[in-house]
């Protein structure tokens, strides 16, 4: 029986899908595994470098960009293993990585999806989960008392900014750069929601992974390197407003109208705010121009969309 099956969603990430699979390759250790990856249309040569140096793996290429829930509900419709990873494909495993989770998960039976502690190449440890969002949430997210307010307890906000990532912990929402499902939880809970184009998708699932009684945890005992942003950096803007889509998506899903107006006003201001403040860090900060002006301009691109002035391209809703 398979103990480990691993579906890798790519679009022109070739640079990064080589030193992903590689690793994965160089990982089993003790568990035996099956790699699925689905190529969503990519440009860039992602296809031929799969059939040429990972044979081993099953390649489904599906011709054009489904979005990420999409891809990956066709590979897990593929996948036999007792877990299921859904890995990006600028992560890069160390060879004890998916040893230690399946160990874990195997310890701990009332765990339905567990997410590894996320190194990153500037350093510092990313984040690897989050909380569910409120409209109390979302508005300290909108005036930045999220971080000022995180060393008060429960107060880091829907980013966590108050929480010790060195340690276990069950948690919310474990974000999808890299999750481990087992099984039975999937067949309970059911597949990602394709209605999420791209993002939100990791909110939803574990919303209905609690829902169904199983425990999302966050394991410190093992860890992987991720590049972030391997598809998203070659159109920013783009992406930026699918996330926004996809969280207006899990409002209108999970929530009224009144608290998905109260979202839309957060969302507003959040956007209102970075424009003043990008806009005076352009002005008087010469050094941190540039970046500046890539967040104004986003942030001026999102409020375009909440006008109804921008479409959000490539996402469908």
């Amino acid at each position: 029986m398979v103990t480990l099956s691993v579906v890798i969603v790519t679009w022109n990430a070739k640079k990064y899908v080589e030193e992903c699979l590689t690793s994965l390759v160089n990982s089993h250790g003790a568990v035996v595994t099956e790699i699925c990856v689905v190529d969503n249309g990519s440009s860039d040569g992602t296809q031929d470098l799969i059939r040429a140096e990972f044979p081993m793996v099953r390649l489904v290429e599906t011709g054009t960009n489904l979005g990420f829930a999409k891809a990956n509900n066709i590979g897990m419709r593929l996948s036999s293993g007792k877990y299921v990873c859904l890995i990006n494909s600028d992560v890069v495993l160390p060879p004890d990585c998916l040893v230690k989770m399946c160990s874990y998960m195997e310890q701990n039976p009332t765990i339905g999806m567990l997410g590894p502690r996320m190194s990153t190449p500037e350093g510092p440890v990313g984040r690897s989960y989050m909380r569910y969002p409120t409209v109390w949430r979302c508005f300290c997210r909108a005036f930045a008392l999220d971080g000022l307010l995180k060393g008060l307890a429960g107060s880091g906000g829907i980013e966590m900014k108050d929480f010790d990532n060195s340690s276990t912990a069950e948690v919310e929402v474990l974000n999808g750069w890299f999750l481990m499902a087992r099984r039975t939880a999937i067949e309970a809970v059911g597949l990602l929601d394709e209605r999420f184009f791209m993002y939100g998708e990791d909110i939803d699932w574990s919303y209905r992974f609690q829902k169904a009684g199983w425990r999302r945890v966050y394991f410190a005992g093992a860890e992987a390197l991720h590049y972030g942003g391997a598809s998203s950096a070659a159109a920013p803007i783009r992406f930026y407003i699918a996330m926004q889509v996809s969280n207006l998506q899990f409002w209108r899903k999970h929530h009224g109208h009144v608290e998905t107006l109260a979202y839309l006003l957060a969302l507003w201001l959040h956007e209102i705010c970075r424009v003043a403040g990008y806009s005076a860090v352009f002005v008087f900060k010469t050094s941190a121009r540039a970046n500046a002006a890539a967040k104004l301009k986003r942030s001026i691109s999102c409020l375009a969309w909440l006008c109804g002035m921008r479409r959000a391209e490539g996402v469908t809703s």
